[in-house]
């Protein structure tokens, strides 16, 4: 019988990425290749690739076929490949979609390392133990074959080459994504974090993979890429016109989530305990060159949006009067970001009292600032409007430092934001036990495409079984 599959990771306590070692477990890596109508390309493809694994991969590995509601004669190729070979296994789906096959095998698989490419095999095989090897290292999270590097050897029509430079610049204007090529069919993804990011994909075709690149990005996970040698298939199957809508289609759903803050991924933000800026070091307080990055941003940001304000407001009020709602303002916003962005506090409770501490910082801001103009008031008969900004960007400055201190040593002191990083695990780890399908963690998951993904699964795991008895059974 096929070994079942680990129970899901609570979220939240997932280990830090390890070297695998040779012996460790019996299959390091699981090849997924989906296919629908391929009957013609499938068994040259799946005989080529399981002769390039003997002989050059030194882990335990298995094919697995993945065939989506083939209609032609694939079904019976799978089934007798997975009868002829050891390390083949064929699983059957009765819906179509590249995206469904991928999470449907990669959720049942308990291999560590999970990759999958298209089967027509454009890629050069050679590039497949560099694309694995930092994931078995532990070096990355997900790895992606790109034929837009530098380096890359490419040999495709200009049509296809202009398509698929067009929707990287899509990507990288709408949702800043900075991986190259989102749509090569040659990645792998470590199966712990596959476990975690994979209930939070929604689509099921051909964005698939370009939305777990986006999520797995915007969570701060590491993507490695590796320059390919890639041939195009003039038979290829691929409805550009169709893809190209449903991707838009995707970048919009995907970029709107991402704007509304749907998707959860702080869960997947820093799940590894592997950063080295953890590490605690003698003399140096925990997290005190990060807090210190985010708090100059946040203050460069909220200077620029006082000194904004400011200007605005002097056109019709004293200087003063105008410092002082500027001030106000720019301080409720710089105590919100610093809050979230800097000290990591996160959802409504003692939010209001933050932010009447924030208040009582603003006040000696004020009275600096205010001290400030006053002395150059006295100072100068008539002080032109440039005077008054750099005599108060020198006072902030001041303030500048003295809240620092005050937001680290009062606002949010370390024993609060231990506190919420507790609430914020102990959440997930709640989240995980009501399993990865639950509303909670597929914010925009349909019932019924739940319902359908766990019929797949099942049928999937079926699949498995009844392979590895006959096996056992000859």
């Amino acid at each position: 019988m096929t070994t079942p599959p680990p129970s899901p990771t609570p979220l939240g306590s997932l280990p830090p990425r390890e070297h695998l070692r040779p012996g460790q477990t019996g299959t390091v890596l699981d090849v997924v290749i989906p296919v629908y109508n391929e009957e013609k390309d499938l068994e040259p493809c799946v005989r080529r690739l399981h002769e390039h694994l003997v002989r050059t991969f030194p882990y335990g590995f298995r094919i697995t076929i993945a065939d989506n509601a083939s209609t032609d004669d694939t079904p019976r190729i799978a089934a007798l490949l997975d009868d002829e070979m050891d390390h083949v296994t064929a699983v059957r789906l009765e819906q179509k979609g590249r995206g469904r096959a991928l999470r449907t095998v990669w959720s049942l698989s308990e291999a560590p390392v999970l990759a999958y490419m298209d089967v027509d095999l454009s890629t050069d095989l050679n590039a497949l133990l560099p694309l694995v090897a930092p994931l078995i290292s532990g070096h990355s999270d997900l790895a992606i074959g790109s034929r837009l590097s530098r380096s890359a050897r490419v040999v495709r029509g200009p049509k296809r080459e202009l398509i698929s430079r067009t929707y990287n610049l899509i990507l990288r204007g709408s949702l800043a994504a900075r991986f190259s090529d989102a749509q090569c069919g040659f990645k792998a993804i470590r199966g712990d974090v596959a476990g975690r990011l994979l209930p939070l994909v929604e689509d099921t075709g051909w964005f698939f993979d370009t939305e777990m690149l986006v999520l797995a990005e915007r969570a701060g996970l590491r993507i490695h890429e590796v320059p390919v040698d890639w041939v195009d298939d003039p038979d290829s199957t691929v409805h550009l016109v169709r893809t190209a809508t449903d991707d838009l289609k995707g970048v919009w759903r995907v970029g709107r989530a991402l704007a509304t803050g749907a998707l959860p991924l702080d869960r997947l933000a820093r799940p590894f305990g592997d950063d080295p800026r953890d590490r605690e070091l003698a003399g140096v307080p925990g997290g005190l060159a990060r807090q210190l990055v985010g708090f100059a941003v946040v203050g460069a940001l909220s200077t620029l949006l006082y000194l904004g304000l400011y200007s605005l407001c002097r056109l019709g009020v004293g200087p003063q009067l105008a410092n002082a709602a500027a001030l106000l303002v720019s301080t409720l916003a710089n105590t919100a970001a610093n809050r979230r962005l800097t000290f990591g506090v996160r959802g409504r409770e003692r939010a209001v009292r933050h932010q009447a501490q924030g208040l009582v910082v603003f006040a000696i801001g004020l009275a600096l600032t205010s001290g400030s103009l006053a002395a150059l008031d006295a100072a100068t008969v008539s002080p032109s409007h440039g005077s008054e900004l750099t005599v108060l960007v020198a006072a902030n400055l001041a303030a500048t430092v003295l809240r620092f201190l005050l937001f680290r040593a009062w606002v949010f002191p370390e024993r609060e934001r231990r506190e919420a990083a507790g609430r914020a695990a102990g959440g997930g780890a709640r989240n995980a036990r009501r399993g990865p399908t639950a509303p909670h963690d597929v914010p925009h998951a349909q019932d019924a495409q739940d319902a359908q993904d766990a019929q797949d699964a099942q049928d999937a795991q079926d699949a498995h079984d009844r392979n590895d008895w006959s096996r056992s059974a000859r």
